[in-house]
């Protein structure tokens, strides 16, 4: 394994252009096997973990011979979180074809609970920090365009890259990058994860620090902080909720998507306020941070295209668009292939899920 690390380590700028290249290929591939289910996603999810993998490994390269080590006891839930991302879509396609539409939901709950489990415990080990990317981002709680920050040049590939063979995932890989970058000018997540990780790493003090407790929290920063961890803990539950009411209801329920998308409300009102009139500035967020809350807004528009909403109301307006548009020459034909991957994407749960 060490051997493999070295290899992966020296050799990152290869493997860099290979995935690259391997993400650009899917694009080529024929309609024929483009329409298959299990094995697309599977070569996806292969992928996807290769270059998590990888990934992790050049993340963690030691570059300061007098750098402290990471505690061992140190569970990797970053890493963990990423892998299941890799792989959800893969579980929900074989849940469905051997077990149905309705049983399909066990299994997605399963693995939703897996992740609320795995980053409530990212959020307790973190000192109530605000989870970056669902947790696939570390928090330092540092600015990583900050001029005094150290600066890396790691060439990761960003995890939307891998993207997914079928014309839908392609197609929402594409469209995640909207909500995953917040910012219109910023370094893709694959950076700040590999800043954040390398400072994580490097520049840990001599001595252990203490990390905060939820007492700790609540006392120093009182109100402030009670309605930041409430607006964490509604983010991280809020996912689990959906897929357990959706479970009990059906999909075409307006319960559990009324439901969902209070509880981001509430919890996004909550970390919004938390911000707001403290002149005492108890509560400071970096600019990763900031773009977290962006990024968790822009995702309210995954609303529209959940059922029941885009059952009765948002697949009329697009259908209506593709009608109004179709006798225009190039734009209706992009217009109506966007549609049609749109309704596509719309299938899957794990596609639209904003977990």
């Amino acid at each position: 394994m060490e051997a493999y690390k070295r290899w992966v380590r020296r050799n990152k700028e290869y493997l860099h252009s290979i995935e690259s290249l391997a993400n650009g290929l899917t694009w080529l591939l024929p309609e024929r096997f483009a329409e298959s289910e299990i094995i697309p996603e599977a070569v996806t999810s292969i992928l996807g973990i290769l270059t998590t993998v990888n990934g992790h490994i050049i993340e963690t390269t030691p570059s300061n011979a007098h750098a402290k080590p990471q505690e061992c006891s140190s569970f990797p839930y970053s890493l963990c979180l990423t892998l299941m991302k890799d792989v959800e879509t893969l579980v929900e396609v074989i849940a469905e074809q051997f077990y149905g539409d309705d049983n399909k939901w066990n299994f997605i709950a399963v693995t939703e609970a897996t992740k609320v489990l795995a980053r409530l415990a990212l959020l307790r080990n973190s000192g109530y920090k605000m989870l970056l990317q669902g947790g696939e981002t570390i928090n330092d709680g540092k600015d990583p365009n900050d001029a005094n920050q150290p600066q890396t040049h790691i060439q990761l590939s960003q995890k939307w890259q891998n993207g997914n063979f079928t014309l839908e995932g392609r197609a929402l890989s594409a469209l995640s990058m909207f909500g995953e970058n917040a910012r219109m000018v910023s370094n893709p997540t694959w950076v700040h994860s590999a800043e954040h990780h390398q400072r994580a790493t490097v520049e840990l003090p001599e001595t252990d620090i203490k990390r905060p407790t939820l007492l700790s929290i609540l006392t120093e920063k009182g109100l402030t902080g009670g309605l930041m961890l409430m607006g964490e803990v509604m983010f991280i539950a809020r996912p689990l909720v959906y897929v357990l009411l959706i479970r009990k209801y059906g999909p075409r329920s307006w319960l559990p998507w009324f439901i969902s998308l209070t509880i981001d409300l509430i919890g996004m009102s909550s970390s919004t306020m938390s911000l707001i009139g403290h002149k005492d500035r108890k509560l400071r967020l970096s600019d990763p941070e900031k773009d977290e809350l962006r990024r968790r807004k822009l995702w309210l528009a995954f609303y529209l295209m959940r059922d029941p909403c885009f059952g009765k109301y948002t697949r009329q307006r697009l259908e209506s668009a593709e009608k109004t548009l179709e006798h225009v020459p190039v734009v209706g034909f992009f217009a109506a292939k966007l549609i049609e991957l749109l309704v596509g994407a719309q299938t899957r749960y794990t596609y639209m899920s904003g977990s």
